[in-house]
């Protein structure tokens, strides 16, 4: 840069000094050439002024005589102005396209924040997107599991419809069966019995006694059959006296049939539930010692109802022989169907049903449903 300087500082003295000789000033080519140069040469305006300040220092000689100085000074800021033209219109378009970059910087800035809303957009539209598309699929996934679970609860409740429909063939065919052996060849000996003492002219009073007497007994044995099937189908005591006295009289005529000791301990209180659960705490009682009786071949057999915080709890154990819980849970016999239907009366009214079973031990039911007496009162 100096050296540049220095040359151009020559030339600028010489052409000056030529100019300031003449006559008359020139048209401002040379000058105009210099200011090219030094603008080539990457000087600034202020290199420029510096270049001629020191060429005018040179040629103070020159301003000695009065009646030339003002021509001279004149000459010399004319010289100076013209090399001062292509810089000024350098720096001109310089400006401009400053102007022009500056202009096209805020236009680029303008669009780059558009661009930028644009892109968080798309963003936000694509994160919505996959979270929508993430919900579906979640969706599609959770329908997919419904489906298969109530695929295979239409299997599960058609086979226990089916197992239902048999048991209940099962339980009419014993209904049946009792009724005809029962009842049936009762009143058949009765009808026999009637027959002779219609016949009986010629039978003393002591035989007719008899006969009367037997056919009492056997009218008696239906009237009692009858009462025991109805009893077992709905007992009148549990609606007109209450929970308590209806398990009273199931458990004492159970175990007159079939030899049973059953002891039987109970909450007072539990009366105040309302009908519905005091029906389920006797079918699930009926159901259970019903069991115990066919299967079990216990000797005795222990029922208490008791209160525990927040519930009525009522517990039936024996001693008879136990039974693989789960495995008779899975199995299609009737036995399944019982636990099955003891579990879904005590689920229906907002309870549980736990049952136990250890070989030497026995079996134990436990029932629990939800008892504020307050509430269940009304």
């Amino acid at each position: 840069m100096n050296n540049t300087r220095i040359r151009l500082a020559a030339r600028y003295l010489t052409a000056l000094r030529i100019d300031l000789r003449r006559k008359y000033p020139g048209n401002g080519d040379r000058a105009q050439g210099l200011g090219r140069a030094a603008l080539a040469g990457g000087l600034v305006t202020r290199d420029l002024a510096i270049i001629h300040k020191q060429a005018v220092v040179a040629l103070a000689s020159m301003f000695e005589h009065v009646d030339t100085r003002d021509a001279l000074i004149r000459r010399k800021g004319h010289f100076f102005t013209e090399a001062l033209v292509p810089m000024e219109a350098a720096q001109s378009v310089t400006r401009k396209t400053n102007r022009m970059l500056q202009q096209r910087n805020r236009l680029l800035h303008r669009h780059t924040a558009a661009l930028a809303r644009g892109n968080r957009r798309l963003e936000r539209e694509v994160d919505r997107r996959k979270a929508g598309e993430a919900a579906i699929r979640r969706g599609r996934e959770q329908y997919q599991k419904l489906f298969s679970e109530s695929h295979v609860m239409q299997k599960k409740l058609r086979r226990l419809t089916h197992q239902i429909i048999s048991a209940q063939e099962e339980e009419r065919k014993e209904i049946s069966r009792e009724l005809h052996d029962e009842v049936v060849q009762t009143l058949v000996g009765i009808n026999v019995e009637l027959s002779a003492l219609g016949k009986g002219a010629a039978v003393g009073a002591h035989n007719m006694r008899e006969k009367i007497a037997h056919t009492q007994r056997l009218v008696e044995n239906s009237v009692n059959s009858v009462h025991r099937f109805a009893r077992e189908l709905r007992p009148a005591v549990l609606d007109d006296l209450g929970l308590i006295p209806a398990l009273l009289a199931f458990s004492k005529n159970l175990a007159a049939r079939k030899k049973l000791k059953i002891k039987m301990t109970a909450f007072g209180g539990v009366e105040a539930l309302g009908g519905a659960k005091r029906t389920v705490l006797f079918r699930v009682a009926q159901e259970a010692l019903t069991n115990v009786a066919r299967h079990a071949h216990a000797t005795q057999i222990t029922m208490g109802i008791t209160e525990i915080p927040g519930a009525i709890r009522m517990e039936i154990s024996d001693n008879g022989k136990s039974f693989p819980v789960n495995k008779t849970l899975l199995t299609r016999s009737h036995k399944r169907l019982g636990l099955i239907g003891m579990r879904e009366r005590i689920e229906m009214v907002g309870g549980r049903l736990a049952i136990e079973s250890l070989p030497g031990v026995g079996t134990t039911v436990r029932a629990e449903l939800p008892f504020i007496a307050a509430k269940d009162s009304k």
